[in-house]
């Protein structure tokens, strides 16, 4: 097991600081260490899995970023046992906290082919949960974007189908065409 060097264990310490500034330069320092794979991910998963939990929002929204992060990290797939947690969190009751979650998504979709079918089952249901949420259109617009993102770099045509089968039952034409913008003309 690789043991983390003490900076970053301050940084997941300082996470739940409630001195903001120190609780956003160590949520910045730990996304830019993973957004490269990292030996010791395990060390911290459990941590991050409960801390989608905390009753401060900003270390829900900080958690479930960081374990977005760390798909690429994760050769045991703990993601598809704890992305229903991740998911749960996208209809938070601080939406800004939710929405975090949610714009974070797409780094669970490419870290793998079972970690992307979890996602698009996951993004598909709640596609059609949130119609009737109060941020609903926001949220779905999050979530094309997301799997925009994820096709980006997967190019996995399933994904662009599954975007674009979503966005047609939308009845809103103004929304179907805001979703649709995210697709036009890009390959």
């Amino acid at each position: 097991m690789f043991i983390m060097d003490r900076h970053t264990r301050k940084a997941f310490t300082d996470i739940y600081s409630e001195d903001r500034n120190l609780q956003n330069a160590a949520f910045q320092q730990l996304i830019q260490e993973t957004d490269q794979p990292v030996p010791w991910a395990y060390e911290v998963w459990d941590e991050l899995v409960a801390a989608l939990k905390h009753r401060d929002n900003h270390v829900r929204a900080i958690a479930a970023q960081v374990l977005c992060n760390l798909a690429k990290s994760d050769p045991q797939k703990r993601m598809l046992r704890d992305f229903p947690a991740l998911l749960a969190l996208t209809q938070d009751e601080r939406y800004v906290t939710a929405r975090h979650c949610m714009q974070a998504l797409w780094k669970v979709g490419v870290a793998g082919g079972e970690q992307l079918k979890a996602y698009l089952d996951g993004l598909t249901a709640r596609f059609t949960e949130c119609a009737v949420e109060k941020n609903g259109t926001l949220t779905r617009y999050d979530i094309c974007q997301s799997l925009k993102n994820t096709y980006d770099v997967v190019r996995d045509e399933a994904i662009k189908e599954t975007a674009l089968r979503l966005i047609e039952t939308e009845t809103d034409l103004k929304y179907r065409k805001k979703y649709a913008g995210l697709w036009k003309g890009k390959a």
